[in-house]
């Protein structure tokens, strides 16, 4: 009689930047083990009050909602003590004495291989297959950590611009403090950027089929963070309008003009919500161009979204019109799961459609999650 096949044990990551999630999601599973997703604290504690097989929270610290992942990690050593537990940040640094017993705490941008090395040791050898690091991603490891750096002479840079800015020695203490608070936040924004770019990049070379390809699908998700990022910047990081960054994601693919039909009534938008949907569109974009409707002469894309105020739900479709017939992919690659985690990161879901009309993709999410 054969032994049983033990179960793989089970992570839940918890993290709401879509992208950073998908990234530590790899590392999970490069670890060895099953992970499990989780947008925020409170998802996380449903989560874990329904299933009795975690075991280890690899949480981020700054998150929206009723806890952060510091309240997170210790509520949840309180109530289930046996569960290990992995705090990262790109802001605050913590103690020892700031966080459960027994927990470790990583700073971002995260070095892929110590990330791996310490889940192993945290709850064992792990049992998927285990791909070995690219030498593009040592790589950029390598470069995060030349980052870093970077980031503390900045800090010491920007104090000498204020000194030279001829504050006067009795405003200095209220200076420092504004000094302080401002480098913080840039930090802070300076690393979660870093952090997204470095998983888009090494996401981009997991499963690239050549270098060429690789380079290609990073360029165009950097460029599709970039145009997102100057839409927030011409909105000073308030809100954007759908429309607007729906059409700003849709113009570098808009070949001849035209290509495109937008409609929906007026929406504003949170930042999170405009750099995840931005992302997103880039995605089927690229798709679209390669193996889809804007593959052909007379293809083109209908992107039409509803407001249900009863129920107060988004509701937006993407259809591909007159393309070549489509079929669902061979393989679950970056940008599928892009698209697909879009719903989870807004609180609602997706689906992808292939018809044989052409590809439909839909977005149903609650208007709180995106305004």
């Amino acid at each position: 009689m054969s032994e049983p096949i033990p179960a793989i044990p089970n992570v839940l990551v918890v993290e709401d930047e879509m992208v950073l999630r998908m990234k530590a999601i790899d590392i999970v599973e490069d670890a060895g083990f099953t992970a499990i997703e989780a947008v925020n604290a409170d998802e996380a504690m449903t989560i874990l009050e329904s299933r009795s097989d975690i075991s280890l929270l690899f949480t981020d610290i700054q998150m929206p909602g009723s806890l952060d992942g510091l309240k997170l990690a210790h509520a949840v050593h309180r109530r289930w003590p046996e569960i290990k537990i992995l705090l990262v940040s790109g802001q605050v640094k913590v103690t020892d004495a700031d966080k459960p017993e027994n927990s470790r705490f990583f700073p971002k941008p995260l070095a892929t291989k110590d990330m791996i090395s310490e889940i192993q040791h945290m709850i064992g050898a792990g049992a998927l297959k285990i791909e070995p690091l690219s030498r593009a991603e040592e790589t950029l490891s390598a470069e995060n950590d030349s980052l870093r750096l970077l980031l503390e002479q900045a800090g010491i840079d920007a104090k000498a611009l204020l000194a030279q800015a001829g504050i006067d020695a009795k405003e200095r203490e209220a200076a420092d403090k504004l000094q302080q608070l401002v480098l913080d936040e840039l930090h802070h924004r300076i690393k979660n950027t870093l952090a997204i770019v470095g998983a888009i990049a090494s996401q981009s070379l997991r499963n690239a089929t050549s270098a060429a390809h690789g380079l290609e699908a990073i360029d165009g998700r950097l460029g599709a963070l970039g145009r997102a990022h100057d839409l927030l910047m011409h909105v000073s990081w308030s809100k954007a309008d759908l429309a607007h960054t729906l059409r700003g994601a849709t113009e570098p693919y808009d070949q001849g003009g035209g290509r495109f039909r937008i409609t929906g009534p007026d929406l504003k938008m949170t930042s999170g919500a405009v750099i995840a949907l931005a992302m997103t569109v880039n995605e089927l974009c690229t798709n679209t161009t390669k193996f889809g409707a804007l593959s052909v002469p007379n293809g083109h894309v209908e992107i039409v979204w509803t407001v249900d105020e009863a129920a107060q739900r988004l509701r937006l479709v993407w259809s591909e019109k007159n393309g070549p017939p489509v079929a669902p992919p061979n393989r679950r690659s970056f940008g599928t799961r892009l698209m697909g985690s879009l719903g989870l990161q807004l609180q609602g879901h997706v689906d992808l459609a292939y018809e044989t009309s052409g590809f439909v993709y839909t977005l149903d999410v609650p208007l709180s999650s995106v305004v």
